[in-house]
Order: C-alpha cells, then sequence, then structure tokens
C-alpha cells in the first residue's frame, strides 16, 4: 500500500496562511462559528486547514473570488493553512496554461497559499491503491456497460434504479479487470470502475457511482504514465484527507457529494483525521452566468476576444477591465456567507468598484466624441499653462498642468444647435465654465451639408481663469476639453452589459441566447490630454465627466471603461426603500379602514 504522510498536511508550513486581504473580512457567519466551536472542543486538536480546489480547465471568475476569499480568510482568521489544490483528474480540457493563470489571478486577488501548488494527480497511485482496496473488499466492481446505459440504469428521483448485470463479479475477477484496465487491455469507455453502494438510494450520488474510466489521453503532469484515471468524486475527499484538510468548505450544489465523500472515506482504513465538509451559497450575480462551460463556448464561438475579454466576468476580464482586487475582495465580504442561495444585483459590484477608484484614481480629460472650439478672441500666438486637480479625494495626489490654447476639442453632447428644455451646456449666446479654465460663450458654428455642427467659434473672459469672475455670475454647467495642439489620440472602449438577460439561462434556456450582441462599442477617433500618454499599462484613471477607464495591459493607446460615474446601485436602493415605504404606507392606512370598519360596526 503506497501511504502519504500520516501526521503533517503535504507541503503545509507551520507558520499560517498569508493574510494580506483576509484582514478585511470582519463578519462573523455560520462557517466561522463553527471553526470556533471545533476548537472550543479540541477537534482537529484545535487546527484549522482549508484549501481552494480549482479544476485547471479554464480561468477563473467573480463566483470563485467568493470561495478564494472564503477559504483564505478563514485558515487566517483562525491561524491556519489554506492550500491551493488543482483538481486535475480529467485531462480532456486541462492545460498548463490554466494552472499558470489561475495562480496568477490568486496573486493579483491579493493571496498567498500556504506553501506551493498541490495536485490531485500526485494522489494518482495511492488513489489506485485504495480502489484495490475497495474491490477487494467487494465495494467496487468493473462494470462493461457504455456510459449511455449506466446513465439510464441509474433511474432518477422517485425513479428506481436497476442494478448492473456484472455487480456481482467477484473480487478476485474485478480485480482482473481493473488492472487489465489499468495496463490498456481495453479500449476507451469499454469498462469502468465503479463503486457498489445503492443503486435504490434517495441520494442519487450512491447510486454507483463511476470511480474510473479509461482514457487514453495524455496528462500535463503524469503524461502517458496512466491511461485510467479517478473521477473528481473519488479523488476529491481523499485529497483533503491526504493534505491534512479539516475545514473542506464548498458550494451548496455539493451537498449531496458529501455523504458520497464520507462514505469512501470511512470504507478505507486511513491513518488520516475525516475532513468535515460544510457548504455554503454560491455568488450569484444578475446579467452574470457562474459556468466555464459558458464561458469557453464564449471564446470558442467568437462571441467574445478570449477569457481576457473586458466584458468577461472571469478575474482576467475583470482585471484587465480596471477593476480593483480590493474592490472585489470588498463586494464578497459585503455578500457574506449564507446558507441558501441567492442573486446579488451587479450594480453592487459596481458601486464598490466606484467608490476605490473614486478614492484613488487620477483625473484627466478625454473627449470621446470631438468638435472643435475654435476662440476668436484669443491673444495671438500665446499659450497658457493651467493648474487642474489630479484627485478632490486625494489632496496628496497634488495637481498638473494642461495647456491650454485657441483651439480645442470639447464633447459633441455639450453643444447644441437648438438645445432643448433643461439643456445649460453649451448654445449660441450660452456661457459655459471650462474644467479649470475659462468662461467661454458661442458665437457661431459652421456645419456640415446635414446641419451637424463641425466647429463652434466661441470668446473667452479673461478674468475667469479657475472658475472665478470679478462681478461674480455664475454658469449653471461646466464641460470638459483638451487642446486641440496637444491632444493625444487612442482608442476607447465602451461596454453594456455583455448579457441582456438579468438571468441568463434561467428556466433551461440557453444563456448565448441572451448575448448583447452591442455589449461593446470602439470610438478611434477620441481626443486625450497629454499626460494620457504617459499612463501605466492597467492603471485606472477618471475621464471627467465620463467615467472610470483603464489602460489596457498589452497596448497603452487603448483603454476599457471600467465603470460609468453613475452610482447605479444607490438609485436601485432608493426605488427599494420607496417601494418598501410604500408597502407600510398601505399597511397603515388598510389597518386605519380595518379599525373605522370596526367602530362603524
Amino acid at each position: 500500500m503506497h501511504w502519504v504522510s500520516t501526521e503533517t498536511p503535504v507541503d503545509a508550513p507551520d507558520d499560517g496562511v498569508e493574510a494580506q486581504a483576509s484582514t478585511e473580512s470582519t463578519s462573523t457567519d455560520f462557517i466561522r462559528e463553527k471553526v470556533i466551536a471545533d476548537n472550543a472542543s479540541g477537534r482537529f486538536s484545535q487546527r484549522v486547514q482549508t484549501r481552494f480546489p480549482p479544476e485547471p480547465n479554464g480561468y477563473l471568475h467573480i463566483g470563485h473570488a467568493k470561495a478564494i476569499n472564503l477559504n483564505f480568510s478563514v485558515a487566517a482568521e483562525f491561524g491556519g493553512t489554506c492550500n491551493l489544490r488543482f483538481d486535475d483528474t480529467n485531462p480532456e480540457g486541462e492545460d498548463q496554461e490554466y494552472i499558470d493563470g489561475i495562480q496568477e489571478d490568486l496573486a493579483w486577488l491579493g493571496y498567498t497559499p500556504s506553501g506551493p501548488a498541490l495536485y490531485a494527480s500526485d494522489y494518482f497511485q495511492q488513489l489506485y491503491d485504495w480502489a484495490e482496496e475497495l474491490i477487494g473488499k467487494g465495494l467496487a466492481y468493473v462494470d462493461d456497460q457504455d456510459a449511455e446505459t449506466i446513465s439510464t440504469q441509474r433511474g432518477g428521483f422517485g425513479k428506481p434504479g436497476i442494478e448492473s448485470p456484472y455487480r456481482d463479479r467477484s473480487p478476485e475477477e474485478n480485480l482482473g479487470l481493473f488492472r487489465g484496465m489499468r495496463d490498456g487491455q481495453f479500449a476507451d469507455g469499454e469498462k469502468v470502475l465503479r463503486a457498489k453502494i445503492d443503486m435504490q438510494s434517495e441520494n442519487m450520488q450512491l447510486r454507483d457511482p463511476i470511480m474510473y474510466r479509461i482514457k487514453r489521453v495524455p496528462h500535463h503532469r503524469t503524461d502517458d504514465q496512466w491511461i485510467i484515471y479517478p473521477t473528481y468524486d473519488w479523488a476529491h475527499g481523499q485529497s483533503d484527507a491526504i493534505e491534512g484538510v479539516t475545514h473542506s468548505l464548498c458550494t451548496l450544489e455539493f451537498t449531496d457529494n458529501r455523504t458520497l465523500y464520507d462514505w469512501y472515506l470511512s470504507q478505507l482504513d486511513l491513518p488520516y483525521e475525516q475532513p468535515e465538509q460544510t457548504e455554503y451559497a454560491r455568488l450569484g450575480l444578475t446579467y452574470t452566468p457562474m459556468s466555464k462551460r459558458v464561458f469557453a463556448r464564449l471564446v470558442n464561438d467568437g462571441l467574445v476576444d478570449g477569457w481576457d475579454d473586458p466584458r468577461m466576468p472571469t478575474l482576467r476580464g475583470l482585471r484587465r477591465r480596471g477593476y480593483p482586487p480590493s474592490a472585489i475582495r470588498a463586494f464578497v465580504n459585503k455578500v457574506g456567507i449564507a446558507r441558501t442561495n441567492s442573486t446579488t444585483e451587479i450594480e453592487l459590484l459596481e458601486s464598490f468598484v466606484r467608490t476605490e477608484l473614486n478614492r484613488t484614481s487620477l483625473r484627466r480629460m478625454a473627449v470621446l466624441r470631438p468638435l472643435k472650439v475654435v476662440i476668436t478672441n484669443w491673444p495671438e500666438g500665446e499659450e497658457r499653462q493651467l493648474e487642474a486637480i489630479n484627485n478632490p479625494e486625494d489632496h496628496s495626489a497634488g495637481t498638473r498642468t494642461v495647456s491650454f490654447g485657441p483651439e480645442l476639442w470639447i464633447e459633441q453632447d455639450d453643444f447644441k444647435l437648438e438645445p432643448p428644455p433643461k439643456y445649460y451646456r453649451l448654445s449660441i449666446g450660452r456661457e459655459v465654465r471650462l474644467r479649470a479654465g475659462f468662461y467661454i460663450t458661442a458665437t457661431d458654428v459652421d456645419t456640415d451639408p446635414d446641419g451637424n455642427p463641425t466647429t463652434v467659434y466661441c470668446t473667452y473672459d479673461p478674468e475667469s481663469e479657475g472658475g472665478s469672475t470679478p462681478d461674480g455670475r455664475k454658469v449653471k454647467a461646466t464641460i470638459h476639453w483638451v487642446s486641440a495642439q496637444h491632444a493625444v489620440g487612442g482608442t476607447v472602449n465602451l461596454y453594456d452589459r455583455l448579457f441582456s438577460d438579468p438571468h441568463p439561462g434561467e428556466g433551461g434556456t440557453d444563456p448565448l441566447d441572451s448575448v448583447n450582441p452591442d455589449s461593446r462599442e470602439t470610438l478611434t477617433n477620441v481626443r486625450l490630454e497629454a499626460a494620457l500618454a504617459d499612463v501605466a499599462p492597467g492603471q485606472v484613471v477618471q475621464f471627467e465627466r465620463l467615467g472610470y477607464f483603464a489602460v489596457d495591459l498589452d497596448d497603452p493607446s487603448v483603454f476599457h471603461r471600467t465603470v460609468g460615474l453613475r452610482d447605479e446601485w444607490a438609485n436601485i436602493q432608493k426605488r427599494q426603500n420607496k417601494a418598501q415605504n410604500k408597502g407600510k404606507h398601505s399597511n397603515k392606512d388598510s389597518n386605519k379602514g380595518a379599525n373605522k370598519d370596526a367602530a362603524t360596526n
């Protein structure tokens, strides 16, 4: 029998998990209460060890952020350890690219595992030996039926299962066949190894689940050493036990699996303390499916540019779009840990992003749809350097100088030939303030053959620099601008929801049916403040009046809109509060009416 360490978790140091991000969590939930109770009772010798166990068949998404935060935070708060373990039991679709990417995403999010990455494939020999042990005990058998037949015979809820005709093979025969599977005597799919549990169990996971299947697919770590591979369910609980995991934290869809994991562990003579699985609600977000399969289809069907497309809810996509990892951590802490699934509005996540960026990002000016402005009374040949604030929320960010001259760019929407009611921006005869600049008044305009403005002519008040005037007059609008002489070009991507349905895939529909064909608008004729030529890849700045924009990680001339300035979450809260208050008033009115009727009668 091939044994791994019996006391100390594999590769787990004694100094505990690093807690860079976990200190942000201050709330108590039922999982933390359970750990407290376990420690008080002396269970697991007051040791706390968790793990984050992704499958390396895709990149991490926002849903994984909740699992990561929970596992690493719980370990850190209780002085424990948290391992990163790749459950790499299915070589089809698994790749070193995903392993590297997952580790990069984990570091970007702010977490460091307690030692080198671990792999279920490290335990392939041990798992094989344990499978032979179950066969010898008459608790596992080789089945010759194909996958479709096995699936059909398992029945369903309220529908009895049908036992395999090969279920009663002797341990000796099963052992010989299983070794033949290992040695390549059978074709892929010709035979499988199944646990012998209960084909009539109400828990479908216990209806003789498959433990091994034949797959002549090279493994990214073991190459062609194995042609039989353990299933996820056979490897998962044992991997936890081998590593010394105490608290195995899983989402609710694994509730029924817990009984299977416990059954496997209880049938083996293990020198390990059995880990305990606890389930919690996964993260649900509006407009956001939480499925790597869906994301892989988006990529493979060319509906997005890749796993790191800024429209994707993958951590790589969110990073490219400019989401701060601290905002993601704060968001999942706010959502908290619950026992029942629910869906959170994506606007809450965006609110956390906006709050963080408002505090940290530099302000710059950019014109996305440019319209030329010529100041007709500007002194010939003169140029001024004006002072602009870098971040009003952070005085330590200081100020910068921006060049001002006779020709500027403004947004097309900031000028109207025929202004609608309550339009206070620039129009003929109207005065506005230029951000950090002067008051200007539109006097004339050139248009194209279709009547669209091409150049607006203005005069400026030289006494109004910085927004004040000797006579104290005020204007109702301040607009941003960019010096035409010093502007730099660039490309800006504006994003809408990738999915138009708040609940893609609900009711058994195909999530891809609700992909929004207009989820990205690319603007190539933008005019940017000169300072935007020097921002670092990934840096997020606020384009004044327009939103927060991240510099692309590979191309510094491309900016991705991270979020807009409008706090949609605040509006949602106002509507909800209004509805609640309306309901309260309705109840009061009903009670008044009932009391009046009672008094009358």
